[in-house]
């Protein structure tokens, strides 16, 4: 086997946002496979963290601080900075009815109030930062909540590397989950491949990006396009 050389993540950080339906003081068999990818990413000495948006007061709504619309409280203003200090967005949710769950849907409506904000480029306020997404529960749809979820972040200007995502389910209907040790999950050997090649290849694609100063604006500035440039682009209208 070749020896691969060792490559330096230390100055990437990534926050996993843990999409469960239940708050902290209870178990959360989506946080055991996002655990392992954590551990993974601290063991590269990436600055990690973590959180359950349900243990947090965020509102409905696309307004950056739904307060100012009217409602009493909103978490959202100081989870965004939090996003935003990272390199690396992780998206972890269960599994309901074949779908993601309403709270990952609810974090994909603040990004996206977010969305038309700009960075110093003059790209929209995404681009440059990685995403992806860890999916568990006990009936079918990894991957369609994972085409959904990375669908989203990659039209709001994330970059998503390949097989960005990972999950594991157990048997159709009711039976054990992730965390529990009748269940296996933790020796199943894909779901353990797919979520360190996951986590691995949003740390190269994040790395790469960072070291090239960010991704790069030639062609998709909007601050430049709305001052008129065009780069190659041509008007069919005036041909």
């Amino acid at each position: 086997m070749r020896t691969e050389k060792k490559i330096d993540f230390s100055n990437l950080k990534a926050i996993y946002i843990n999409c469960t339906l239940k708050n902290s003081s209870r178990k959360s068999h989506t946080e055991g496979l996002m655990k392992v990818s954590m551990n993974i990413m601290r063991s590269e000495n990436v600055m990690v963290e973590y959180l359950r948006l349900v243990d947090h007061n965020i509102a409905y709504g696309l307004m950056p601080d739904m307060k100012k619309e009217g409602k009493d409280v909103d978490e959202w203003p100081d989870i965004y900075k939090r996003i935003m200090s990272a390199d690396i967005l992780v998206v972890g949710t269960p599994i309901w009815l074949g779908e993601k769950s309403s709270v990952a849907t609810k974090l994909i409506e603040r990004l996206y109030g977010m969305s038309g904000e700009m960075n110093d480029k003059g790209q929209y306020i995404y681009y440059g930062k990685v995403g992806g997404c860890i999916i568990t529960g006990n009936e079918d749809g990894i991957k369609h909540c994972a085409m959904s979820t990375l669908y989203a972040l990659q039209h709001l200007g994330y970059s998503i590397p390949p097989q960005a995502d990972c999950g594991w389910i157990g048997e159709a209907g009711p039976g054990p989950s992730y965390m529990d040790e009748e269940s296996g999950a933790k020796n199943n050997e894909f779901t353990n491949r797919n979520t360190t090649f996951m986590t691995y290849n949003l740390l190269h694609l994040a790395n790469l990006i960072k070291s090239n100063a960010g991704f790069p604006s030639y062609g998709n500035s909007r601050s430049a396009w709305d001052d008129g440039t065009r780069w190659n682009f041509e008007n069919p209208e005036y041909r």
